[in-house]
């Protein structure tokens, strides 16, 4: 993406769409579609009709959790933003300083040691940094009022007290519903995403009937996100996912009978992609997932991306540049810009499609 591109603050969706106006719902964004040069203007309401009989959705079955809660070092107020479970019972976690508006800022992670006392006197101690090239994300011991051996119940306290994460551009916290997707289901174990999987908030049950009833077919997959690198724009940390055996069938299917696969969000990519093999198959796989999709290291299944806009210098990118090509994800973010959508989680969408004859299409396709 070039450096040059710059997202004026006004195009900063504040709120969610449907509280931009009487009568809207998730749905009332605006879908920009890229197919290599070519864009086009749309509503997300037309995706039916964009998509054909064959192709298939993969989507991410991930909820959000409310993952900030209020806390002290000391005497000083922090948020602490729940980023992921580990396999050994610590989290991952990023301490940060309110800002007075009821937003955060960044803080220095660290140092060892550093003692969090959270609601209900559960205390929170950081131990070491999650990878050696950021101290932004640490590694931390969460222990219960009477001992660590009694194991606090860390996401029955952000269900008590936690609230959805929430950043700078928007205008006010949102209630966690605003924060999930029509695909988010509840896990057994309880475990979700820090922050929403949004390239999915403007699907409605309604659009998803009507693409069902055109022949679209949809593959559950389920990746849980943690804190996004909204800073530093860091690559990706690794992460929670699972591709069932049935969704694996699916893809493969889809793929062989000349549907197109199409991601929604690049948790979506991630996760499908870490299991498809070199062949091209995909295979019932779970575990944690450290890839990064490049465009060197490119897309083995994945044909399409349904997916939010980003900033420039997002490591993000790189995965759109992956699928589409840098030239076609400039042009598009160009078009993007000079048509005034909306960015972030609650702002408009963007569709990569193959750029390759499309049939059985309305002509305003």
């Amino acid at each position: 993406m070039t450096t040059a591109l710059r997202v004026p603050e006004e195009l900063s969706a504040r709120v969610p769409a449907e509280q931009r106006g009487p009568g809207l719902e998730r749905d009332a964004v605006r879908l920009l579609v890229s197919r290599g040069a070519e864009v086009s203007h749309h509503q997300f309401v037309e995706l039916p009709r964009l998509l054909r009989a064959g192709d298939l959705l993969v989507v991410n079955t991930s909820p959000t959790l409310a993952a900030a809660v209020d806390g002290h070092v000391g005497h000083a107020r922090v948020v602490v933003h729940f980023s992921t479970w580990g396999d050994d019972g610590r989290w991952a976690v990023e301490l940060r300083d309110p800002d007075g508006t009821g937003t955060t800022r960044a803080r220095a992670g660290g140092p060892a040691g550093t003692e969090v006392r959270l609601p209900e006197d559960v205390r929170l101690v950081v131990e070491e940094p999650l990878s050696a090239d950021s101290a932004r994300l640490w590694w931390a011991r969460v222990s219960a009022p009477t001992g660590p051996d009694d194991g606090p119940d860390v996401l029955g306290l952000l269900r008590e007290h936690g609230r959805p994460i929430r950043y700078a551009y928007t205008e006010r916290d949102q209630p966690l519903s605003a924060h999930q997707t029509v695909f988010a289901l509840l896990s057994a174990d309880g475990a979700g995403s820090a922050e929403m999987p949004s390239a999915a908030r403007p699907f409605t049950a309604r659009l998803v009937a009507e693409l069902v009833s055109r022949g679209v077919q949809f593959a559950p997959v389920t990746l849980h996100t943690g804190v996004a690198s909204t800073e530093a724009h860091e690559p990706p940390y690794p992460e929670r996912f699972a591709v069932p055996e049935a969704s694996a069938r699916l893809i493969n299917a889809a793929g062989a009978g000349g549907g197109r696969i199409v991601a929604v969000g690049t948790t979506a990519v991630r996760a499908v992609e870490s299991a498809t093999g070199p062949d091209g198959v995909v295979r019932a796989t779970e575990g944690w997932t450290g890839l990064v999709v490049t465009p060197e290291r490119g897309v083995r299944v994945v044909d399409g991306l349904l997916t939010g806009l980003h900033e420039p210098e997002a490591s993000h990118l790189l995965m759109l540049e992956a699928v589409a090509g840098r030239a076609a994800v400039d042009r598009a973010y160009e078009e993007a810009l000079r048509g005034r959508y909306l960015w972030h989680e609650f702002g408009d969408v963007h569709l990569i499609l193959p750029e390759r004859a499309i049939d059985n299409v309305d002509s305003a396709c």
